[in-house]
């Protein structure tokens, strides 16, 4: 009697690829960083610009970034002190170095320890994942910033920054 091993082998391979994808959907692929979780600091953040997931920077560029809300980018985004600390314990819980170590990680190759970029869009592989993109697409009525991750990535409030 023979045994037919083709077909069984094709299954495995199909089942054992199938496996790989599924795991990857769970991760939530190589551009999902957890989008913020604290309501008051989505709320807060979030009024002006997209509340970006604290796992795409270390946690001293938070503390820098809460640490001067007067200056927030040519903006005053002063909270009271309580908010602050609120927010600042929150995203540096969860930044790329600490909490969101399983995301953020990739965000931080190519940085040297203890440095602690203020845009997300300073760090290396933001600007590798980006090098392509021409200036005028960046000069869009609808983009018009760097920081402006929704307007090509139509799912980032939900974390996910495929194309």
């Amino acid at each position: 009697m023979r045994i037919a091993y083709r077909p069984i082998v094709l299954g495995l391979l199909a089942a054992g690829f199938s496996i790989l994808l599924l795991q990857r959907a769970l991760a939530g692929g190589g551009h999902y960083f957890p989008p913020v979780g604290d309501p008051l600091v989505n709320e807060e953040c979030g009024s002006c610009h997209l509340a970006y997931p604290p796992s795409m920077l270390p946690a001293a560029s938070w503390r820098r970034l809460i640490g001067d809300l007067r200056n927030h980018f040519g903006d005053d985004a002063s909270v009271d002190a309580p908010t602050a600390a609120r927010i600042t314990d929150y995203l540096t819980a969860n930044a790329a170095d600490s909490g969101g170590r399983r995301y953020g990680e990739k965000m931080l190759r190519g940085l040297a320890p203890g440095e602690a970029p203020l845009r997300i869009t300073e760090l290396p592989r933001w600007i590798r994942e980006h090098r392509k993109v021409p200036d005028r697409d960046w000069r869009h009525k609808d983009v018009r910033t760097r920081a402006n991750c929704p307007a090509c990535h139509v799912d980032a409030q939900r974390g996910y920054f495929d194309e």
